[in-house]
C-alpha cells in the first residue's frame, strides 16, 4: 500500500465513508499478503523505503506473476515485473490487457493510476556501446515508472572516446549518472573523472572469452582509481536505478532540512 492510498483509507474511516470493519479487511494484508501457496507480496515495502516491491521474472511461470501482478495492482498504481522474455510476455498480455511490454528492457508494466512523482533531480544512463543497452533500458524504464526524470545517451565507450566528449554539456547537469559498460568496464572510471556527481557503474555479461560473463569490468570498476562510483553487480540494471533514486531522495530530503 502506497502512502497516498493509506491516507485515504485513514480519512474515510475519519469521515465515515467507510465502516471500521471493512477498514479491517483492507488492512489485514498491510504488511505482506499471501498468493496462493507459492508466494507472499510485500505492500509494506512501499512505506519502508519509498519504492514497491518489484517481480523477478525468472522461475515463475506465467500464471504465477500473473497472480502476483493482478495481487499487487489492487494496492499499488504501477507494477513492473523484471527479466520476462518475449514469449512469457505475449502469455501475460493475453491475460492482462493493460500490461505494457518493454522488450529491450524485459520489463512488463501494469499501471493502473498516476505515476508516483519524485519532484525534481535526473538520472542519466550511458552505455559503453549498443550491446549494454538491455542492461542500462532496464535501469531507465525502472527510474522512470518510480517517477524519475531519465535521460539516455548510448554508444559513447572508451573506443571512441570523442563521442563522449562531444557531450559534455550534458554530464555536467547531471544528478546521477548511470554507466552500464562490458568488455573491460573503463567507461565509469572516465566519466567519473569528468563530473561533480555520482556515478554508478553497471558491468555487463558482454565480452569476449577472457571477460569471464561480466567479472573482467566488474573488477575494473572496484578497481577505478576515479573517485565517486559505486558498482553494482553484473547486469543490474534495476538495481542501479533503484539506487541512484535513493541518491536523490537522499539529497532533496537534506537539501529540505
Amino acid at each position: 500500500m502506497n502512502p497516498d492510498a493509506l491516507q485515504q483509507l485513514l480519512n474515510a474511516i475519519a469521515t465515515g465513508e467507510i465502516s471500521p470493519d471493512t477498514a479491517l479487511e483492507t488492512l489485514k494484508h498491510l504488511n505482506f499478503e499471501p498468493v496462493a501457496d507459492f508466494a507472499k507480496v510485500d505492500h509494506h515495502r512501499h512505506l519502508r523505503t519509498g519504492f514497491p516491491e518489484v517481480i523477478w521474472g525468472p522461475g515463475k511461470t506465467p500464471e504465477q506473476i500473473i497472480q502476483i501482478m493482478t495481487t499487487m495492482a489492487r494496492h499499488s498504481p504501477v507494477v513492473m515485473a523484471t527479466r520476462i522474455e518475449p514469449a512469457i510476455a505475449e502469455q501475460l498480455e493475453a491475460e492482462i490487457s493493460s500490461l505494457i511490454y518493454y522488450p529491450t528492457a524485459r520489463i512488463c508494466v501494469l499501471q493502473t493510476g498516476e505515476l508516483p512523482s519524485q519532484g525534481t533531480g535526473v538520472v542519466s544512463i550511458l552505455t559503453a556501446g549498443t550491446a549494454d543497452l538491455p542492461v542500462a533500458e532496464e535501469a531507465a524504464i525502472t527510474a522512470q515508472f518510480c517517477g524519475f526524470q531519465t535521460q539516455r545517451l548510448w554508444d559513447v565507450g572508451v573506443a571512441g572516446i570523442h563521442r563522449l566528449l562531444s557531450h559534455r554539456d550534458l554530464l555536467s547537469k547531471a544528478d546521477v549518472i548511470i554507466v552500464v559498460a562490458g568488455m573491460e568496464g573503463a567507461l565509469p572510471s572516465v566519466v567519473a573523472g569528468m563530473v561533480d556527481c555520482p556515478v554508478i557503474g553497471v558491468p555487463t555479461s558482454v565480452g569476449y572469452g577472457t571477460s569471464f560473463g561480466g567479472v573482467a569490468p566488474l573488477l575494473t570498476m572496484l578497481n577505478s582509481c576515479a573517485t565517486g562510483i559505486g558498482v553494482v553487480n553484473i547486469d543490474n540494471g534495476f538495481g542501479a536505478a533503484i539506487l541512484a533514486g535513493q541518491i536523490i531522495r537522499t539529497a532533496r530530503r537534506i537539501s529540505s532540512r
